[in-house]
């Protein structure tokens, strides 16, 4: 009886029993509907092998393959409040907040850091669409001013990376006083007489596209990306007429003269290091191993 107990119904059930699997294991490609390893996927820089598609890319993958070796420093930018308005919709702002930390493990949906690119030292920033859509709060702006303040007191070029579905309603008043607080910012670096580069990644919109995400010296956007301040859904409600095909994506603007560059995220790090040299007047080392981000697959 014991045999048939310890032994005989065990292994009956674990052949029964569903075994848990994560869900993240394979990623669906939104453009063909293939399905991708993640490992292969994050090798590759998030880019989906077989149609170029540029998935999201996280801000700590971002910045390794964007800076020498994947080495950063992470600046810390000044705290705020965290609900100045008390809001609540359908949850309390605060438990927004406190999910989204989580989820990403970042304090806000900025992240601003230091490095060297190529043997150059830059201030970057990335925007991670993952925290709440990467929406524009004082959190964010405050991380964004701290980013054209370092760049301007180091003397730098700016690097950021964009992704945003706009201001955080949330935050009201108060959010949107960040676009000129970060237009300010902008123009202090361009006195100074030091480059800002913008990388529109899918998608830009909103307060973010009115404001810093179209201040840049050179604006360059990833292939594909959304790039706009209403959607075209909201546009076409609106003006009651069917928009042309590619509307708003990158190769569509890039071809009536609203982005200056469209690039592979694969050629990102080569074409900034270039602008950087270009802009600081300075020659660019010769290409050294030592220099490089880890390579994409």
């Amino acid at each position: 009886m014991n045999w048939l107990t310890n032994v005989v119904r065990p292994k009956i059930k674990s052949l029964l029993t569903k075994k848990d699997v994560p869900e993240n294991l394979w990623i669906k490609c939104p453009e063909t509907g293939e399905m991708v390893f993640h490992r292969d996927l994050e090798a590759n820089q998030f880019v989906v092998p077989s149609s170029g598609y540029h998935m999201r890319m996280p801000a700590k993958a971002r910045l390794d393959a964007f800076f020498d070796r994947g080495e950063w420093t992470a600046l810390a930018t000044p705290g705020v409040i965290a609900d100045p308005l008390k809001f609540r919709d359908e949850r309390r702002y605060v438990d927004r907040i406190k999910d989204a930390r989580a989820k990403t493990g970042k304090d806000d949906a900025v992240q601003v850091a230091f490095g060297m690119l190529e043997g150059m030292p830059v201030t970057a920033a990335v925007q991670d669409f993952e925290f709440m859509g990467g929406s524009l709060g004082m959190a964010a702006g405050e991380a964004i001013v701290t980013g054209l303040t370092t760049a301007r007191e180091r003397g730098t070029p700016f690097v950021l990376f964009v992704a945003s579905g706009g201001a955080r309603m949330q935050e009201g008043i108060l959010s949107l006083m960040q676009m000129p607080r970060t237009t300010v910012a902008v123009q202090a670096l361009r006195r100074a007489k030091l480059p800002y580069f913008v990388v529109l990644t899918n998608p830009t919109t909103g307060g973010v596209t009115a404001s810093y995400a179209m201040l840049g010296d050179v604006h360059i956007a990833e292939p594909g990306a959304l790039i706009g301040f209403a959607g075209p859904r909201v546009i076409e409600q609106t003006i009651r007429e069917k928009l042309p095909e590619g509307f708003q994506r990158a190769e569509y603007l890039f071809d009536h003269g609203m982005v200056d560059l469209v690039v592979h995220r694969h050629q990102l790090r080569e074409t900034i290091s270039n602008l950087a040299h270009l802009f600081m007047k300075k020659d660019r080392p010769k290409a050294s191993g030592a220099l490089m981000a880890p390579a994409a697959a």
